[in-house]
């Protein structure tokens, strides 16, 4: 978002806070300063006592740059906007969803429990007994030399348990500048407006008015959140192995992160990333500044959209992270567990030596102490915007000078970057999807316009984005048969429960899946091995988590397709054909759906038991005497039936 909406204080009538509101969409606004002698400090936190000490200090921490990655431009002001993420210390209840029968990619089979027994247990993912919050930072430095050490820093924090990118980053554009022209009126005003907006709606666009403008975002949809914290609806329709219509509706996170404009110089390992990331494999992104690394980070997991994330992703990570001390500690052999990790500081190259993949991007800023490579071999000027033509891409033909250049940096390792900046990956993994150049090839020239760079990144964007949409949504297809709904054939009843959905087994799934192919999508875009690509992401943390949301969703989907043929279905119709056993069973099953259903008490309850109550009725009236003085006998069947009056 270039230009902010304006926004005045003065201007506004501020509305009364209702902090119950508020908490649908942010946990608390602060103010963090950087002392000198005490350190990082939260000077504001509105609401009060919304955080935990402990919390406050992490959040605090997170809140500055990296000393060591600063900007070190002597402008009197330098701004710049980023967001981490972090672990809560309280754990939240897991989720309690039945799925069928699941055989796990090791062979060991997992039988799913009912509803009261709950599900498998998710392995090495982003634990969903966890809940996690994230922090949405506007920096500002003020360099003055009358002050000691020639400056001050200050962090206006937005707190959320939301991934909300595209609603708290034009919010902070807003924000941020207006804390620092009238101070802690900005919070209150800001909170009041926000606590007047609509519960989120995940997957739409919403309107969200703030003091005399109003953001108007895309959300991301349901099926892509967490199931932690705030609980959203989600649809079959919503995530359906097919490519939605309409494009315009994002199908993951971060779908207005900058892809292109991050990964500019590493285009061509776009398709390594993207496979690591599908089955988990744990990444170390490292950039010259905070805004650069969570722009990689939250590019990144955009890629997989409309895969349910579930590998822990840091936008920003620092040594004063909790997580840290455990994750220096692993050493040479150990398994390091599934996360993606954004960091600015290069001392993560040594203490965190053992992660087998690492990824540079970005540039260094103008007078960094890093020099940047990139305007060594491409001529471009420090400082600039970057130009950008298909040479750069890394698509340039085959010359001793290039291969020699990749052997040297293979041979030199990520600590190269100790001295010089260089974009690049270094990973051993094999990549089994082939980079799509006819996709690369369609990108455009930005030039060295700023203007035409920020629209022509819109497209570039648009373009890889719906390429890696259609990638991912091709690679889950074959899943789709397990999460069929199903709906009652033409003259069966549908008062009798529905059929479970197909069991899974792994075994099975990768028989049949060998027989037939992945489809012609797939096959054209990846090696032979494909079959291993979908072994991993079997075993990867993301599997699993995906594959039971997935699956409870279409649970409930038919239990709708049924409940909805059971309002439509002629009782009478059915009676004429039923045997008086018959007939016994649909009492005793519509009996149960209508208990069931004044239990639930949804919002068309009503008229579903009113429909039920007649079938019943209906049901006992044909029944001969003897068998209604049988089921008399039960007393809740006595009770039912005789408030049917």
């Amino acid at each position: 978002m270039s230009r902010s909406p304006s926004f005045s204080v003065k201007s506004e009538a501020s509305p009364k806070l209702d902090p119950e509101s508020l908490r649908r969409w942010v946990v608390a606004f602060c103010v963090i300063r950087f002392d000198l002698e005490r350190g990082q400090l939260i000077e504001e936190c509105y609401p009060p006592g919304c955080l935990a000490q402990d919390e406050e200090l992490e959040i605090a921490y997170k809140s500055f740059p990296d000393s060591v990655s600063q900007h070190q431009n002597r402008s009197s002001i330098h701004d710049c906007m980023f967001f981490f993420r972090f672990r809560r210390q309280r754990k939240c209840k897991s989720s309690n969803v039945s799925s069928s029968e699941i055989m796990e990619a090791d062979g060991r089979e997992s039988s799913a429990r009912s509803r009261k027994g709950g599900v498998p247990e998710v392995p090495n993912g982003d634990g969903a007994n966890y809940s996690y919050m994230y922090g949405y930072v506007f920096n500002r430095q003020r360099h003055d030399e009358r002050l000691k050490r020639g400056g001050e820093q200050k962090s206006v924090v937005i707190l959320s348990q939301n991934p909300f990118s595209s609603v708290f980053r034009p919010l902070l554009q807003i924000m941020g500048p207006l804390y620092f022209d009238v101070g802690k009126t900005a919070l209150e005003h800001i909170a009041a407006f926000v606590s007047l907006w609509p519960s989120p709606a995940p997957g739409r666009l919403m309107e969200l008015p703030i003091g005399n403008a109003a953001l108007k975002v895309n959300l991301p949809p349901a099926h892509c959140l967490p199931l932690e914290g705030v609980a959203f609806e989600e649809s079959a329709s919503s995530m359906a192995p097919l490519l939605p219509t309409n494009q315009s509706v994002p199908q993951g996170l971060f779908h207005d992160s900058d892809v292109f404009g991050v990964f500019r110089g590493i285009l061509l390992q776009l398709w390594v990333l993207w496979e690591l990331l599908l089955i988990g494999e744990p990444i170390l992104i490292i950039a010259p500044t905070p805004p650069q690394c969570c722009e990689a980070v939250a590019g990144l997991v955009s890629l997989v959209a409309p895969l349910l994330c579930s590998v822990d992703f840091r936008p920003y990570f620092t040594i004063h992270d909790p997580e840290f001390a455990h994750l220096n500690s692993v050493q040479e052999g150990d398994t390091f567990p599934p996360m993606v990790l954004g960091v600015t500081n290069l001392f993560f190259l040594k203490a965190l030596r053992n992660i087998p993949h690492i990824v540079s991007v970005g540039s260094p800023a103008p007078n960094s102490n890093r020099l940047p490579f990139a305007s060594r071999s491409t001529g471009r000027v420090p400082g600039r915007p970057d130009g950008f033509g298909l040479q750069q891409l890394s698509l340039k033909k085959f010359s001793p000078s290039s291969l020699l250049n990749a052997v040297k940096l293979r041979r030199e390792g990520p600590l190269c970057l100790m001295t010089e900046h260089k974009e690049a990956v270094w990973s051993t993994y094999s990549a089994i999807t082939k980079p799509d150049t006819s996709i690369l090839n369609r990108l455009i020239d930005a030039g060295l316009s700023p203007r035409v760079e920020e629209s022509m990144s819109v497209v570039n964007n648009e373009i890889l984005r719906r390429h890696f949409l259609e990638l991912t949504t091709n690679f889950l297809a074959p899943f789709g048969p397990y999460f069929k709904a199903t709906t009652p054939s033409e003259g069966t009843s549908p008062f009798v429960d529905p059929p479970p959905l197909p069991p899974f087994s792994t075994d099975e799934f990768l028989g049949n899946l060998s027989a037939r192919g992945p489809g012609k999508f797939l096959m054209k875009r990846m090696k032979s091995n494909w079959l291993d690509l979908y072994r991993r992401f079997l075993r990867g943390p993301n599997f699993l988590p995906w594959f039971q949301r997935r699956r409870a969703v279409a649970e409930q989907e038919q239990q709708r397709l049924w409940r909805q043929a059971r309002m439509k279905t002629d009782i009478q119709h059915f009676i004429s054909k039923m045997t008086e056993i018959e007939i016994v069973d649909s009492f005793n099953a519509i009996e149960k759906h209508l208990c069931s259903e004044i239990q639930e008490g949804s919002a068309d309850t009503e008229a579903t038991c009113e429909k039920l109550k007649g079938d019943l009725q209906a049901l006992f009236n044909v029944l001969p005497k003897d068998m209604q003085e049988l089921l008399l006998m039960n007393p809740q069947t006595a009770r039912l039936l005789v408030s049917l009056g």
